[in-house]
């Protein structure tokens, strides 16, 4: 029984290890749609409003983001409401008085090795949604939108985590 379940593990690892751990390959970074929101520059203001320019873009995205099946009626959904992420994003920067604006686009951008939450994205070319406020020039906040790794549930500190990753990590005492 302990052997069958070491198996099952083991394969649940190597599954995982597939799917997060990867080697760059073109194939791996076509399976994610990719979310960046730079903010206008490092000062600690602009910092501060490109939090509460994410918290009101996810929350006006969950929703959309939630009835997709695949990365590309993700992409299409999000291009169809570019008009309204930068009326969102305005808002936000309008209600702390801002008047730089926002711009919203989907294109496909190089982007380093990045960490989220144990999940490994290797450095590639990668589709995203890029949102620029003001100059664009600032640090970033970033997140992956397809597969729903920070677009899940109605609220915005909900991150998807893999089930089978938790029961590993249980298992192991990690």
């Amino acid at each position: 029984m302990k052997k069958a379940m070491l198996i099952i593990l083991l394969a649940a690892v190597v599954l995982i290890a597939c799917m997060f751990g990867g080697t760059g390959a073109d194939g791996q970074t076509e399976a994610y749609l990719r979310v960046h929101i730079r903010a206008n520059s490092n000062g600690a203001d602009d910092q501060a409003v490109k939090y509460e320019v994410r918290d009101e873009v996810v929350s006006y995205l969950t929703p959309v983001v939630a009835e997709c099946g695949t990365k590309e009626e993700a992409i299409a959904a999000i291009e169809a409401r570019l008009d309204g992420i930068e009326r969102v994003a305005e808002r936000v920067l309008l209600a702390n008085g801002y008047s730089y604006g926002a711009r919203a686009s989907v294109r496909r951008e190089e982007f380093p090795t990045r960490v989220y939450d144990g999940a490994t994205l290797p450095a590639g070319a990668y589709d995203a949604l890029i949102l620029e406020l003001g100059t664009g020039e600032g640090d970033n906040w970033w997140c992956v939108v397809y597969p729903p790794l920070c677009f899940t549930g109605g609220n915005a500190n909900i991150v998807y985590k893999s089930k089978i990753a938790e029961i590993i990590r249980s298992f192991f005492g990690k």
